[in-house]
Parts: structure tokens; sequence; C-alpha cells
């Protein structure tokens, strides 16, 4: 007993097991993870290392090539970046994708803390990260207080902290602006002098003085005592009481000198490296992120709950506003998905109605059923419902039915011919079982290799091809069980034809079709060489449509970027960000805007990471009111123009995009050793990108290189006087640059730093800091630093980049509206080639079309599995290769309509778009195997060869026409709702199936006359 049998018979089992899949289906959508973007391992581990002080080639000496060397050293590696600027290395290592991305992160973690040996000793902070999609901010606050003291704001915003870290699901809570207290110690260079103490002297005993030595235990008869030595300060006047040198180490006098005798000890402010605001006031920002696989609206929700009730506790000169909240942004999805879903069943229910009511409701069926089954091995295989996964099912909605409909018309044709609806069920389904099978199996093939893409283009859309998959998986399950056992249920007996719109509709097809085909199949060889020139005719239109990877992001919320001068200060920069965000404020299009001046803001974005803190940096991050993908790209232009005339500052509009993170659309890469000559090179290069019309934003890191002090330090004369230049270094970096000597601890467990500096003009250090520096020599006496050195201005490089362990610069653009990436690409690398290099320097393409190389590589290999898996499945269904290339033969009749409708519609050949292709060929092909395997049937029954190709083609016709109608009508709502990222993919199928619906039903029977395999009779 087949199952097709079994569910017929014993359709109350049946019965109970479709309640129970619709049951675990629900529970699944109740539970799943929903989150806006998917989740997925990222084989990227960054180090990030500070040390104040340093400049670029510094940083690069000391810090970079140390860690470069312990990386390099780990296996797999496939690339490391690094970028080294005043006192911050960042230094990235990319790992194949393969492999398993903790176990790699584990690796390089062990290595850099091995290599933390090699490193300064003073270094402030090493910080080794694992790169995850997931560690995006699902709400982004704003604790404001106009006439609040920063540190009250941040205790206030450090108090909410804790509470809603205790919020089950929430992985951190961040905390970022305005600047932290610290226990300022502001020394008297001159009074150091005075006494003749060496600055290294009162460092060295401040962090004696603060230190916590455990003085180990002792026993008494049966009692046991930890000892208790020094410990902490516990208040600033013993910080200031501490004596720093006795009444030998004193040259100009015999009393003791302590610490407030030669500085000031009193509370301050870190200086302030990051100005933050709301909607124009001085704010801090909260942002909140969730661990892996949770429901974002469940953690919301809780977090929520704490923030409200926080709410009720701030002080009146404090209020707290929501800004981001991600879970809108995924409701709106899902709503979306909603209304697709309602469209969508409404477009294929019309399309069912020729069936009959009752035929249409039993396919109809296959819709919720074969949905829930997906959502539930969705879930159990841990996926998460996101963007991707949400298209995945929209997109597979006009297909999950195709089974269904081509297996209830063949058991209503079945109950025309007198069967009972039993035997009918079970008769037709057995009929077209291999059929069926066949079908899916092709259309499987079409999907599967998108599981194996590789890198991040292939992880970002595998939650697609899983729901996708698993939908059509359970769509075969319920066509060959749940619905021959409802057919037989529920469809009626009769003898007719059917009903009056059936019989309308057939005869009419009957009168327009069989003449076009008796046409066709009376010049074969014509009918399929006119195709065959169609296809290449429009194969010439892919210049016209031109390539791209990813599309922008269909979001509300967009960046815009601030970059000053080099060597510019917080202050300067905050000046450019506060024009931006004014202008920004006065449009009522906009809802908030989050302002940062220093550094980038919370990351928010999948694919944005963020920027490390940089006086001459700012970012503003922005939330419009509503998005629509017709006229925001018009309204992004209207800020560049308006932004566009702010002197000394580049302020780039920068809408999110959707994909792997790619640092531009258009990227040129220059390697080479010398900085001084990469630099020239960029210079030119720079120009070659603006010369091409079409640019816009053109980045160049070492177009303006900064001036810098150079001490020169006369080392000749520091021997002569007993100065070793290691203490001339360090007490210049101690005056200048300060040092941390430990931390102060409040009895209520808060620690804020103990920060030793020489005093702060305005919030800043200043030349006339050098006047008042005096330095030891080995004999105790000070001498004033301006006898040793011979101070002079030099240039400098803001920046050091490398990549793959050499020095690199990457000039970078963006396309204005209505230009092609690639088409500007190609005109750069022609303008390029003409370029001559020195020796020892070359230039690479990066951005989107080194991007797009890696991710359509994968792509096409993705393809080649798909045809010769479904090659495969068609020579083991048929057993002969005439079969398969008359099946196969649909596969050109499909893309040029998916040609035409890219062409027509406006939108290029994307990775979207490209899926799209290689999913048509599985859906195309199932309607052929439908024709060319009827026509088998009725051969092997009999009939002869031409009139069995027009029976099967009359025949299979309304089934077809059918089954492409529904995937058509379960796609419009997609394709239509002018998606950026999906409506390109939903355009290539439907341009696909309309042109192969009606050209392979010519094409496929004249290929088959031409090609008939022989038959045996039976």
């Amino acid at each position: 007993m087949g199952i097709t049998e079994f569910s017929v018979k014993r359709f109350q089992f049946t019965l109970v097991m479709f309640l129970l899949l619709i049951a675990i289906g629900w529970s699944a959508l109740q539970n799943i993870p929903r989150a806006e973007d998917p989740i997925f391992p990222i084989p990227v581990v960054s180090i990030v290392v500070v040390y104040p002080g340093a400049d670029p080639e510094d940083m690069e000496r000391l810090i970079v090539d140390p860690l470069e060397d312990a990386l390099n050293e780990t296996s797999d590696v496939k690339e490391i970046r690094s970028t080294a600027s005043d006192g911050l290395a960042v230094v990235s290592v990319e790992y194949d994708w393969s492999k398993d991305a903790d176990k790699k992160f584990d690796e390089a973690f062990r290595e850099i803390n091995a290599a933390r040996a090699k490193l300064p000793a003073n270094v402030a902070s090493v910080t080794v990260t694992k790169a995850s999609p997931g560690l995006v901010n699902i709400v982004q606050m704003a604790l404001i207080g106009p006439n609040s003291s920063p540190r009250a704001l941040r205790d206030t915003a450090e108090d909410l902290q804790d509470r809603i870290e205790q919020v089950f699901g929430v992985r951190a809570v961040e905390v970022t602006g305005l600047p932290r207290a610290e226990i300022a110690v502001a020394i008297d260079l001159a009074k150091l002098a005075k006494f003749g103490i060496p600055l290294t002297q009162v460092v060295d005993t401040l962090k004696g003085e603060n230190a916590i030595v455990p003085g180990g235990a002792i026993e008494s008869g049966t009692r046991r005592f930890n000892v208790r030595t020094s410990g902490n300060y516990s208040s600033l006047a013993e910080i200031a009481d501490t004596v720093v040198a006795g009444s030998a180490g004193a040259r100009t006098s015999n009393k003791i000198v302590r610490l407030k005798d030669v500085a000031t000890v009193s509370w301050d402010y870190e200086e302030a490296r990051h100005i933050t605001r709301f909607n124009g006031q001085r704010a801090v920002f909260i942002g909140v992120t969730q661990k892996d696989d949770m429901n974002i609206f469940k953690v919301r929700e809780a977090a929520m709950k704490e923030v409200d009730a926080f709410r009720e506790t701030l002080s009146p000169d404090m209020r707290l506003e929501v800004g981001f909240d991600q879970s809108r942004n995924v409701n709106k999805r899902l709503s979306s998905l909603a209304m697709d879903f309602a469209i969508a069943v409404s477009l294929v229910l019309i399309t069912l109605l020729p069936l009959g009511f009752r035929a249409a409701g039993v396919v109809m069926v296959s819709i919720p059923l074969s949905m829930a089954i997906g959502i539930a091995l969705l879930y159990f295989t841990g996926f998460s419902l996101n963007q991707l996964s949400i298209a995945g099912f929209v997109l597979v909605l006009g297909l999950l039915v195709d089974d269904s409909i081509v297996v209830t018309e063949n058991i209503e044709r079945f109950l025309r011919q007198g069967y009972s609806r039993v035997d009918a069920a079970i008769a037709a389904t057995k009929q077209i079982y291999y059929a069926v099978l066949g079908c899916t199996a092709t259309l499987l093939f079409a999907f599967l290799p998108l599981f194996m893409l590789p890198e991040g283009a292939g992880k970002f859309i595998r939650s697609m091809a899983a729901s996708i998959t698993f939908t059509i998986v359970a769509s075969l399950f319920v066509a060959l069980t749940m619905i021959p056992f409802l057919a037989s249920r529920v469809l009626k007996e009769h003898e007719t034809q059917g009903n009056r719109l059936l019989q309308a509709i057939m005869g009419g097809i009957q009168r327009f079709y069989r003449p076009l085909l008796h046409g066709a199949l009376s010049y074969p060889r014509t009918t399929v060489t006119i195709a065959g020139v169609i296809f290449v005719a429009v194969l010439g239109l892919i210049p016209l449509i031109g390539f791209s990877l990813f599309p922008e992001a269909d979001v509300p919320q967009f960046r815009v970027t601030v970059e000053t001068a080099e060597g510019s200060t917080v202050a300067q920069t905050d000046k450019a960000v506060q024009f931006v965000e004014q202008r920004l404020l006065a449009r009522p299009e906009i809802k908030y805007v989050f302002s940062n001046a220093g550094r980038g803001n919370q990351r928010v974005y999948y694919n944005v990471f963020g920027r490390e803190t940089k006086a001459n940096t700012g970012e503003l991050y922005v939330e419009a009111k509503k998005f629509n993908p017709h006229t925001t790209p018009a309204f992004y232009d209207e800020l560049r123009r308006e932004f566009a005339d702010y002197p000394d500052a580049k302020i780039i509009v920068k809408p999110f995009e959707a994909g792997p993170p790619i640092a531009a659309p258009i990227a040129i890469r220059l390697l080479g050793p010398e900085l001084k000559v990469l630099s020239e090179l960029a210079n030119r290069t720079e120009n070659i990108i603006k010369s091409v019309q079409g640019t816009r934003d053109v980045s160049n890191p070492l177009r303006l290189s900064r001036t810098d002090l150079d001490l020169n330090i006369d080392t000749t004369k520091a021997s002569l006087y007993g100065v070793p230049t290691i203490n001339i270094d360090r007490t210049v970096r101690l005056a200048v640059a300060g040092e941390s000597i430990g931390n102060f601890r409040e009895p209520n467990g808060d620690e804020f730093p103990i920060v030793l500096r020489a005093p702060l003009l305005n919030g800043h250090q200043n030349l006339g800091v050098l006047d008042q520096i005096y330095v030891n020599s080995l004999q105790g006496d000070a001498l004033p630093l301006r006898q040793l050195i011979d101070p002079q201005l030099k240039t400098a490089p803001n920046s050091i980049s490398r990549y793959k362990r050499q020095r690199a610069v990457t000039v970078t653009a963006q396309v204005a509206s209505g230009y092609n990436t690639e088409k500007l690409t190609s005109e750069v690398m022609s303008l390029l080639a003409k370029e001559k290099l020195p020796l020892g320097y070359r230039y690479q393409i990066a951005g989107e079309r080194e991007a797009r190389q890696s991710s359509f590589a994968g792509l096409g290999t993705a393809a080649l599995i798909a045809v010769f898996g479904i090659l495969a499945v068609l020579i083991l269904e048929f057993g002969d290769f005439r079969s398969t290339i008359i099946v196969a033969g649909v596969i050109p009749l499909g893309i040029i309509g998916g040609m035409l409708a890219l062409f027509l519609s406006g939108y290029s050949i994307s990775f979207m778009g490209a899926v799209g292709f290689i999913a048509l060929i599985g859906i195309e092909i199932k309607n052929s195997i439908l024709l060319v395997d009827f026509t088998h049937q009725l051969r092997e029954q009999g009939v002869e060869l031409l009139d069995a190709i027009q029976q099967a083609g009359e025949i299979r016709f309304f089934p077809i026409l059918l089954t492409s109608l529904t995937a058509i009508g379960g796609l419009l709502p997609l394709a239509l709702q002018g998606s950026p990222l999906y409506s390109g993919l939903a355009w290539v199928i439907i341009g696909g199936l309309l042109s192969s619906t009606f050209l392979a039903r010519l094409v496929t029977p004249a290929m088959y006359l031409l090609l008939a395999p022989k038959m045996q009779k039976s």
C-alpha cells in the first residue's frame, strides 16, 4: 500500500496528522526567533589596541606588525587588514568561511594573548571581538538632561543599564556619550623641577601606594586570619598627602615632599572625545542588544517594562526618549508579509476558480498546511524569521500549490471519466506520481545549491533558501497525501466535462492554441530556430541592464558621516555635525536624529560596524518618517546638495545597504612599500575617478597629510648630561598624554581612573607644556627639556592601512543616482590601465566588483549544480538523453522573459536577480516535465507520435497555465511593492514564467517532434 492509498483509505489517521501538523506549525510560529536580519556566524576577528600618544608609524611598528605576525601563524587565514592611526590600531583577520567561526576566534584569541608580551607595557587596552550580525541594537535610547551634570547623566544611564541587563534575552547594554568622571592629578612641572623630583618617580610612587598586595594568612591556635596590608586610596585627601619624595630625595630642601606640594588633586572629567546629542539636545545614548535565537518582540517588551518603570524614578530635569526600535522594522515586514500573503492567496484562489469551488478549496488547503510544515522545519533547524525567510515564504506561495493543482486536476479528469472518488484519488495520483516527484526534485535542485553559496552573500540568503526548500518539500508531501484524501471526501462524482467555466476555458484554449500548435508542428525547425534567435537577441540587452551586487536597504533609517580636516579638534568637528543636525531637524520628513562627534554611532545595522574614536569624524544616525523606494533616493540627493556647501568638511549621506559589507560601490586598492609614493598614486587615482561622470563623494585617505611636531632629541647632548633617552620619552609622554596610575574606588563600588598629567588648557594640552618639562639625569639633576631637543614641524600620514600585510590605500567613490556601478567601474579601470606604476606598486579592484566576483563565482557554481542536478533527475526519470534535452530546452525560453522583465522594470542583474534566474530553471522545467511525461504515456498507450504531441499539448495546457498563473499571482505583491532587494527577483521569475509558459507550448512540442525518443507500446 503506497503513501497515497494509505492516506485515502486510512483517512481518520490522515485527518489527525493534518491537525497535528497545523498545531506544530502554529507552535513553531509563536516560538521561532524573530529579527530584522539573518543571524549567522562570521569568521572575522577584530583586535583594537589603544596606545595614547603614539603616531601612526609607531602604531604600525609597535602594535600592528607583532599582531599581524601572530595572526598569520593561525590556520585558514584568508586575509588580514589593518589600520594604524593616532593612538589606535585596528587589525582584523578573515578566515575561510567554511571553517567554524567559534574555533577560529578561540585560535586567534590564544595567539593575541601570546603576542601581548611583545607590545609596549603601557598600552591602554587590547580588545578582541568576534564579528556577528547579531551584535546590533534592537533599541537605542537617549537620556536627555540639559541642566544635569555629565556625571549625573552618566550615573543615571548606568543605573538603567544595570536594570535592563537583568532582563531575560538581553545580551548587553552599551552607554556612550559624555566624558567619564576621573580623579585628575595636575602636576606643576615647574615645582617638580624645583624639588628635583623626576616625574617618573611620582608615577611609580602613586602606583605603588594604590596597589593591592595580599598579605597572606596566619594561624593562631584554631583560628586563621587573612592579613591586610595596604590598599586603594579611600579619599582625595589621602591621594594628595602621598609622600612623593623623602628628605633625601628633595634636592632643594630637607623636608618631605607630598603630592599636594607639586600637584593639584581634584574631581574632573576626562577629555571630551565623544559629543552626543538627540534631536539637538545633549544626551547620553543607551543601546540594547539581544542574545541570539531570541524573539525580538518578547525581549523588547520585557526591556520596555524596565524602561517605563525607570522613567518614574527620573529627576524632573531628565527625560528618556526611545529613538531606534528594530521591532518596528520587523513588525513592518511581518505586516507586509501578512498583506502580501492575503493578496497572493486571493490571486491564487481566483486562478483556481476554473477548477470549481470544491476543487479550488481542496487545493487551497495546501497553502496553510505547507506553510505550517515549512515554518516548523525552519524553527527546528535553528533558523529565524527575518526579512530573508519572510521573502522566501512570499516567493514560494505561488509555487507550493503547483503539485496540488496537478494532482487535483488529474483527479477531476478521472472523475469525469466515471471513476469513484476513492478510486479516482488513488489512480489519478498514481498516474502522475513520478512526474510530480520529478517536478519537485528539479525545483529543489534549483534552490538547494543556494545552501552551498560561499562567504557572506551565501550566509546572508541561506534562511531564504531554507524557507523555500522546506515549504516545497512540505507541498510535495501534502500533494501526495492530504490532497488525495480531501479530494476523495470533498469532490463530487460526475460524468460531465466539468463546470461551465472550465468548459468555456478549455474550449477557448482549443480554438486559440490548436492552430498555433499545428503551425509549430508543421514547421518544427523554423519554430525552434525563431526561439533561438529571440534568445540570442535578448542576451544583447545584458549591457543595457547592467550588473550590481545588493541594492540599498528598504528601511527608513540612514546615516550621515562627517569628516573634517585631519588635526581638527572634536569641537571643530562638532560644528559640522551641528550644521547637518540643524538642517535635518528643519525638515518635516525627519523623525529623530542621533548626533555623534568624535566617533560613530552605536551599531544598529548588521553590516555596518561602529567606528572608533577619532577627533575629526562624526556620524548622525537618522530615521525618516517613512520609506518610499520611488521617492526616498531623490530625498537623499536633496540632502547631498544641501550639505555640499559646508566648507572644510566632507559630508556624505549613506543609506544602509543589503547584503555583506563593502567599502564603497567603486573602490581601487593601491599597494606598495612607501607611503609617499602611495600618496602620489592615490592622488592620481582620485583625479581619475572624479573625471568619470556619475561618481560622487570620492574619498582618498592620503589626500591630506597632517603636521606633527618632531622633538628631534639631541642624543649626544643627552648622553653628556647623563640623561637616558628612555627617560626623555617617558617624561614627555607622561606630561603630554598623561598616564593612569590606577583606580579610585568609592564605598558603593563605583571605580574612577586616577590620571596624572600636566594641567590642560581649555580641556587640551598645548605647546607651552614643552617649556615646563624637566627631565632628570642619572645624577638627579633636573634639566629643561628645551636644552635637549630641536622641535621641528613635519608632515606625517593621517593613518596607515595595510592589506594582506602590505601597505595599502583604498580610494573609494559613491555612485550618483541613475548611474550603473559596473559601467562606471569599467570606465575607471580603462583609465587606470593607461597609468604606469613604479616598480613594486600595483592596484586592485575592490568595492562592489570585487565582492560581486566572489559572490557571483559562488552563484556560477550553484547554477552548474542546479543544471546538472536537474539533468540527472530528468535522465533518471525518462531514461534517455533525448527526453532530457527536450525538457531542458525550456530554460532559454524562461531567460528571455526574465531579461525582458528586468529591462522593462528598470532593475539590474543583481545577486538576488541571479538567484531568481536559478530558481526559474527549476520552476519552468516542472511544467515541461508534465508535458513530456504525458506525451510519453499517450505514446505508450498506442497513440501515434503527432497525435500524442497534439493531445498532450492541449490536455496539459490548462494545468500548466494554472500553475504558472498561481506562481505569478503569489509573486505579484513582491514585485509591485518596489522592494530594492526582492522585486527584481520577483520580476525575473514572473517574466520567465510568462515567456516559458507560452513559448514552450509551441517550442517544446516542436523539439519533441524533432527529437522524439523511441517508445514501447503497452
